[in-house]
């Protein structure tokens, strides 16, 4: 073998094994635990499990605003409206533990295998397919809500009107 092919060889084997480091565990006299990758006299090694780690996709592949391909071809829209029901646009009340529920129709019906998405501040809260979506704890504030309707691969098939509310709620300083 010559010596270029075998420093290629061990490089590539350097780069595709595994990389192992001890972890030693030692107590002082004093009692004081430390961790090191240095064995000492007093140091025991520790067994250290495998870290799993998962790779999310981004945010753009999973946020999907486009019609989903079942929509009808005659029209863009697959419905004539969503909407929210209750609570109505700029409204304010109270809500002594917040829980907040939301009312939300579509014209026609939502079809098999849809259901309503209730968004709150951006972030999806519920969903649900008979229109009625409970969302607890919600803090004290003015809050944006948004109703989608998404099909049986969560796409997003038609999104609604955006309403603005208000929850008033107790504090524990009064």
């Amino acid at each position: 073998m010559t010596p270029r092919i075998a420093v290629f060889a061990g490089a590539l084997t350097a780069l595709t094994s595994p990389a192992f480091a001890e972890i030693y565990r030692s107590v002082d006299q004093y009692g004081n635990v430390t961790y090191s990758d240095e064995a000492s006299d007093q140091s025991e090694t520790v067994e250290v499990k495998p870290i799993t780690t998962i790779t999310l996709p981004k945010l753009e592949d999973v946020t999907q605003t486009e019609a989903a391909p079942e929509a009808d071809a005659t029209s863009a829209q697959p419905y004539d409206s969503i909407r929210f029901v209750s609570p109505g646009n700029d409204t304010a009340f109270h809500s002594g533990n917040g829980d907040v529920e939301f009312q939300v129709s579509s014209s026609p019906a939502l079809r098999e295998g849809h259901l309503f998405e209730v968004a709150l501040d951006g972030a999806p809260v519920g969903q649900s397919s008979s229109g009625s979506v409970m969302v607890r704890n919600v803090f004290r504030g003015t809050h944006q809500a948004d109703v989608h309707v998404i099909n049986s691969d969560g796409v997003r098939v038609q999104s609604g009107n955006s309403i603005s509310f208000t929850i008033h709620r107790p504090s524990a300083q009064n």
